[in-house]
């Protein structure tokens, strides 16, 4: 069986990476300028982590790789974007379209937000490379895994035509699983404020109780206010509470044994920041048998096919 190598752009604190890597995908690189996630995936990988910035960073010099993965920063791309009047998109998709320009690997990955749709010009570099097959899902959401409604577009282009089907058939774990069984936390004042509607919206609460219960999407604003997302435990007052850091993360599909730098706030942050680690798992392993395929039996050409699967 062969386990194809990887590259991973804009890393984070490594959801992508981990994710592919239990799928068999070998990463023999993760770029990051962050240096908090840097520590975090030197912690758990064993590969070269370069901190860096991605848009001073030449091509060619780099060790080349079957696969190139680009988790680019969704914010400007997301509905959230249009409160604070920042969603005109982002410049640096064009540095990862860039390395995949001039490297040419045999196939690429790219994670975002479904919002990243609107973006003609993104979407064109990212669709209309020639020579590639581009297959498109959205929305891939958590939810298949794991207890939190998080929609993604996951976009992959392969220079052979790419057999894939949507995710199904999974036990998704249960609200109840992911909650610590002795929470050690010490709960903001301003929680109790937003829970009595002293701010314009009120928390977002889910139900352990209720197995059909789920989370908000996990975001990294989490790192700066911690009312917006609660969840009920009667041991608290007021009956709830915010979520641990160590439940956030398996919110996200990151098991206990995947250690985080940094402070709580960074670990809030890097885990709102990351991609699920399941979603990645399953694009995984879908690639893994596209590498593994008999190339005879596939077909050939140029020819550009593009697919948008959009179930609601």
């Amino acid at each position: 069986m062969y386990f194809p190598t990887a590259k991973s752009y804009f890393s984070g604190c490594g959801g992508m990476d981990y994710g592919l890597s239990l799928a068999g995908v070998n990463i023999i690189q993760s770029l990051e300028i962050d240096p908090t996630c840097c520590e975090t995936l030197r912690l758990n990988f064993n590969h070269s982590i370069l901190e860096t910035d991605i848009t001073q960073k030449t091509v060619l010099d780099q060790p080349k790789a079957d696969i190139m993965v680009g988790t680019f920063p969704c914010i400007k791309y997301s509905t959230a974007a249009d409160i604070h009047g920042v969603r005109t998109g982002d410049d640096l998709f064009l540095h990862f379209f860039r390395h995949v320009a001039l490297e040419r690997p045999e196939a690429y990955i790219v994670e975002n937000v479904p919002g990243m749709r609107k973006f003609r010009v993104v979407m064109e570099a990212l669709t209309k490379l020639p020579d590639y097959y581009i297959r498109i899902e959205c929305p891939v959401d958590t939810v298949n895994w794991l207890p939190q409604r998080r929609p993604r577009l996951i976009l992959i282009g392969t220079k052979r035509p790419l057999d894939i089907k949507p995710p199904e058939n999974y036990r998704r774990i249960t609200l109840a699983e992911i909650l610590e069984e002795e929470p050690d936390m010490q709960i903001p004042d301003y929680v109790y404020a937003r829970l009595k509607g002293k701010y314009r919206d009120r928390p977002m609460i889910s139900d352990p109780d209720d197995p059909l219960s789920i989370a908000p999407t996990c975001v990294a604003h989490y790192a700066k206010d911690v009312s917006t997302r609660l969840v009920k435990d009667k041991r608290f007052p007021e009956g709830i509470r915010p979520y641990t850091p160590c439940e956030y993360a398996r919110l996200q599909g990151f098991p206990d044994s995947f250690g985080f730098t940094g402070s709580v706030r960074d670990i809030y942050r890097m885990v709102g920041n990351a991609v699920a680690v399941p979603v990645a798992e399953w694009i995984g392993k879908w690639i893994v048998k596209y590498f593994n395929a008999d190339p005879k039996r596939q077909r050939h050409g140029k020819m550009q096919l593009t697919m948008f699967c959009d179930r609601r």
